[in-house]
């Protein structure tokens, strides 16, 4: 059995992969500190892992010797990123480096998730050899990663995505949930018209992640829904399928917030190619909205 080495178990995005891959994979799942999930497995090992750390990444790799390595952990608030850039340098871009200068050493499989923000946002509708020109330190960090990965001597893989949504299960809030609490607590909350997204289903994205896994497959990829948005669109969907007032969601634009950090204006992502090499199919906004609220404590039916 394969062993996965995963960092950000406690993330978004990890904590619907891990279930997919614990009944073919020896799973190793790394975050700084306590491992959260409530999910159990004989086949799901924690690890504690600071991936800042390059002794503390030499000892979980002898240990565990990964034949495969997803690195989903990253700071990835642009405006964090923008406040203290060099925090964000040694999160997303010098981790990186470690992480894949260990790799080496196993001749592991290197799966990176990255992000529509390396793009600027003025054409959209991105395809995976574009050239990126990213409008914020985020983005700026992220694209030395993809460069470092692109180093790397055995197989790698980037995986690029944008705006994920879907039910947290305890972790952090995405649009949707965030919305959806605000709404149900009777507060206003403020969305961007003057965005443009093709929003991803939190589901999609980690079935994506297993199929690179499991076929090993290389070079870039897309990995987005297929519907275009706003996020004030996105939220304004959410509080209609949710019965809550919509009318406590306020339009703002960019402009609005000159302090923050640029966001690039129009990304979405062509996914041709996810479609046609993975078997790619994404869920519509409307099904992935239904997905996210099945069962929850903000469903009002």
């Amino acid at each position: 059995m394969q062993t996965v080495l995963i960092t950000g178990a406690n993330g978004f995005v990890s904590s619907f992969l891990i279930p997919l891959l614990v009944d073919q994979y020896r799973v190793i799942a790394t975050c700084k500190g306590p491992f959260r999930s409530l999910f159990k497995h004989q086949n799901l090992v924690h690890a504690e892992l600071d991936f800042r750390d390059e002794e503390n990444i030499k000892k979980v790799m002898e240990q565990h010797k990964p034949h495969v390595i997803v690195h989903a952990g990253a700071l990835s608030k642009p405006d964090d990123c923008e406040n203290n850039k060099p925090f964000a340098f040694e999160t997303n871009t010098a981790a990186t480096k470690h992480l894949l200068n260990y790799a080496t050493l196993y001749q592991s499989f290197f799966v990176f998730l990255s992000t529509d923000f390396i793009f600027d946002g003025v054409s959209g509708m991105y395809k995976e050899e574009d050239a990126a020109a990213p409008v914020n330190y985020y983005g700026k960090t992220k694209l030395l990663a993809e460069a470092a990965v692109k180093n790397y001597k055995f197989k790698w893989c980037i995986v690029r995505t944008v705006l994920v949504y879907g039910n947290p299960q305890g972790g952090r809030h995405n649009l949707v949930s965030l919305v959806a609490e605000k709404l149900k607590n009777g507060e206003e909350y403020q969305v961007f018209t003057d965005q443009v997204r093709t929003p991803t289903y939190v589901e999609d994205l980690a079935a994506a992640l297993k199929t690179v896994v499991d076929k090993k497959a290389t070079g870039i990829f897309h990995i987005s829904g297929k519907d275009v948005a706003t996020p004030y669109e996105m939220a304004v969907a959410t509080a209609a399928y949710l019965q809550l007032n919509e009318h406590l969601i306020k339009p703002v634009t960019a402009q609005s917030f000159p302090h923050g950090a640029a966001r690039p204006q129009k990304t979405g992502f062509d996914i041709s190619k996810a479609e046609n090499e993975l078997d790619y199919k994404p869920l519509s906004f409307a099904k992935g909205l239904e997905k996210t609220f099945q069962n929850s404590r903000y469903t009002p039916f």
